[in-house]
């Protein structure tokens, strides 16, 4: 018998107001990555202001980074063929 671990609900965020239509300010890589030489394993995309960062599994976890220098909660994934959203203060799906 396996045990799957639960799915995270998604959750009504206060955050929310802050989504924006964005540009992917970087769509080729992580901004800050393509700027040092580090590699990233998967990407973020900020739904404030457009800024591509790396996920907490990269070795910089960019997009973390920025989501609380600048006060920009939310992101999306920026991976092909994944559209959820993740609030990095209430730590939830959105």
């Amino acid at each position: 018998m396996s045990v799957t671990p639960p799915i995270p609900e998604t959750v009504v965020c206060p955050h929310a107001t802050m989504i924006r239509p964005v540009v992917p300010r970087t769509p080729q890589g992580c901004e800050e990555c393509l700027r040092i030489g580090s590699p990233w394993v998967h990407l973020r995309l900020c739904l404030t202001c457009g800024h591509v960062g790396c996920c907490d599994s990269s070795p910089n976890r960019h997009a973390r980074r920025h989501a609380h220098a600048v006060g920009h909660p939310i992101v999306q994934s920026f991976e092909p063929g994944e559209d959820w959203r993740w609030c990095y203060v209430d730590a939830a799906l959105v």
